[in-house]
């Protein structure tokens, strides 16, 4: 007999913000990039946005809520083969929040474009647009970081963006099993013993305070090259 389900909080608010506002911050910053001229100015605000939500989310993987820490998702090799196998024992409570596939693709995808806005940071077009901190590092440097912005580091981060598209389709259409609902409401019907995550306002607050340092730490950092 299966185990009766309830309505269990996986996804706490300020995760759910951070992956949205993400999402269209860096479909926002390809599209600048793509137009150029003027749109550059948001091309970088747009930046700076991703650099602050990077900085909340190393955090919030540490304070927040219990299925977005990264503690939840960092599996060992051996774990990740028994999920392969179709072998995870029903306490590990694989598939509640990032599988050891989606942790992946969170690490890689997180990697790639925090490498991005860093070198973003030293940048040179040779046209009008320089990084904020560019004249920290060599002309050299700051062309072969500019090489890479331009070129594989944007291809990396629309192939891991369609990446996780697909991989969302692929549960939603072969699975059934819809990944796009609960990153919108928070909430999946699980069995009572799986633990939820906490969304109290306190919480919230937390993640506020956290962001707004964030913000200003990278305001801070970018002023140094004023």
């Amino acid at each position: 007999m299966s185990e009766p389900l309830q309505t269990v909080r996986v996804w706490d608010l300020p995760t759910r913000l951070f992956h949205w506002i993400l999402a269209v911050a860096v479909i926002a910053q390809v599209v600048t990039a793509k137009i150029g001229g003027n749109a550059m100015v948001w091309h970088f605000r747009l930046g700076y946005l991703v650099f602050t939500l990077l900085a909340f989310r190393i955090l919030w993987g540490l304070v927040g809520g219990r299925w977005s820490r990264f503690a939840s998702f960092i599996y060992a090799p051996s774990t990740v083969m028994r999920y392969l196998r179709g072998n995870a024992r029903s306490d590990e409570h694989l598939d509640v929040g990032h599988s050891p596939l989606g942790a992946l693709s969170v690490f890689g995808l997180l990697a790639i474009l925090a490498l991005q806005v860093g070198t973003g940071l030293f940048a040179d077009d040779e046209i009008s647009n320089t990084g904020p901190l560019i004249k920290y590092v060599s002309g050299a440097t700051s062309l072969a970081l500019t090489r890479w912005h331009k070129t594989l580091g944007q291809w990396l981060i629309i192939t891991l963006v369609l990446l996780h598209v697909g991989a969302v389709l692929f549960y939603l259409l072969k699975r059934r099993r819809n990944l796009i609902v609960p990153m919108l409401t928070g909430d999946k019907a699980l069995p009572a013993a799986v633990p939820a995550s906490s969304d109290r306002l306190v919480t919230r607050v937390l993640a506020l305070v956290l962001v707004a340092g964030c913000g200003l730490g990278v305001a801070w950092l970018v002023s140094l090259g004023a």
